[in-house]
């Protein structure tokens, strides 16, 4: 007698129950009984699976090696054994800025798991269950070069390493000389000191950031260029020093102070700042130029 309650039938015991099924309709016992009732007696299984599998049986042989799906509701539980593999692939996820949900996590354990089944409700609770939070995740801005751009860098490393010889500092073929500007308010100043708790902070701090001061200077392999530092005060209240400096006060600091105190064939090196790339009178016009000034050109 075989007892498959809340079980799913085996192909095994579907060609049984045909078989059975078949033996009892050909022999005649008395008193009659029907040939599925004898079956379902026989093998301990309900009238209405004798019937079901016959029905397959007669609409195609094949469907007996086919496995029965579970009936009813899901066992839809996350083990506790899963949780370390799941930390696992979310930190990773993370650290390389992959968007993750719900749906990723349960097609991870699905590829890792696959006799087990996961229901993403059920997986949500697990995870906050587990620590993990749902959340709106932080906007940055990554870095993103054009190819012209990452040319560049490579010319001027490929330039900077064949006037250093060998790598070795010391060894420069040509003075290189490093040039930038910044800024500093007057004001400014560390907003955390040493007190004795009784008397309280001593120091009294003026209010505001004070006045702006942009700084120009120069530094080579030898320390400080003599004569090429600017200090001057902005007039204008900017986001940053960038809209106080334009090409002709550059221009100016660069030909008075910077060059007449560095020495010849020296390599000048700055960034790509706006006030420091300037097209020359006679260059043509580009697309953002006026219609005046193409007309002109």
């Amino acid at each position: 007698m075989i007892s498959r309650r809340g079980k799913p039938l085996t192909p095994e015991i579907k060609k049984l129950t045909v078989s059975v099924k078949q033996y009892f309709d050909q022999i005649k016992i008395k008193p009659k009984e029907p040939s599925v009732k004898r079956t379902a007696d026989a093998l301990g299984i309900g009238m209405a699976t004798v019937k079901r599998i016959m029905a397959s049986y007669n609409r195609d042989p094949d469907l007996l090696n086919e496995q029965t799906k579970m009936r009813g509701r899901p066992v839809h539980a996350v083990s506790a054994s899963h949780q370390e593999v799941v930390r696992t692939y979310i930190r990773n996820a993370n650290s390389k800025g992959e968007h993750i949900t719900l749906a990723d996590i349960k097609n991870f354990l699905k590829e890792e798991y696959g006799d087990e089944s996961f229901h993403k409700a059920t997986l949500a609770r697990t995870l906050n269950r587990w620590g993990f939070e749902f959340g709106k995740g932080t906007r940055t801005q990554h870095l993103k070069e054009k190819d012209h751009v990452v040319a560049a860098r490579q010319r001027y490393l490929r330039e900077k390493r064949n006037n250093r010889g060998k790598g070795d500092d010391t060894a420069i073929c040509q003075p290189e000389v490093y040039l930038d500007e910044s800024y500093v308010n007057k004001n400014h100043s560390n907003d955390f000191i040493w007190y004795y708790g009784e008397d309280g902070p001593w120091v009294q701090k003026p209010t505001g950031n004070g006045e702006r001061f942009i700084i120009l200077n120069a530094i080579t392999h030898s320390g400080w260029i003599p004569g090429s530092k600017l200090v001057f005060k902005s007039t204008r209240k900017t986001g940053d020093y960038h809209g106080q400096m334009n090409w002709d006060l550059f221009k100016k600091w660069f030909t008075e102070m910077l060059l007449p105190n560095i020495p010849k064939h020296s390599l000048i090196i700055m960034d790509n700042a706006s006030y420091h790339n300037i097209l020359s009178e006679h260059s043509p016009p580009t697309p953002q130029s006026s219609k005046k000034k193409i007309k002109e050109w």
